[in-house]
């Protein structure tokens, strides 16, 4: 595959996850790889790693659950085949405690055939 399939993949991995579409988010994971997720809320940090979708995928449905995200800018998007980067923002709006932070995030994304087998997003509240 080429450059603009993988930009079309960080796209759609967004966009699943602007609208909280749980099952299209998993859709461009693979079924094995390294996923993690770090950073630091309001109070305290956060980090969840998994080595494959199935453990994976309760953690994406709690963030599904518990987060909207609002307002998403993707501010860049650097692509060099097979991996990417993208810093993005967004305001996170918490279902839980009904309080929104403006956040940053960054993912570091890894394509191996046509599915993301490393993913790694940071984030952090502005």
């Amino acid at each position: 595959r080429s450059a603009p399939w993988l930009s079309a993949s960080i796209r759609d991995l967004h966009a699943a996850r602007v609208a909280g579409d749980l099952a299209a988010m998993c859709r461009v994971f693979g079924d094995q790889g390294h996923f993690r997720i770090a950073g630091a809320s309001a109070d305290k940090p956060i980090a969840i790693a998994a080595d494959d979708l199935v453990s994976f995928r309760p953690w994406l449905a709690m963030l599904v659950k518990a987060f909207r995200v609002n307002d998403y800018r993707l501010l860049s998007l650097v692509v060099e085949w097979p991996r990417a980067t993208a810093h993005w923002s967004a305001d996170i709006y918490s279902k839980i405690t009904g309080v929104t932070v403006p956040t940053e995030l960054v993912d570091l994304v890894e394509i191996q055939g046509e599915r993301i087998v490393a993913y790694s997003e940071f984030f952090v509240p502005r």
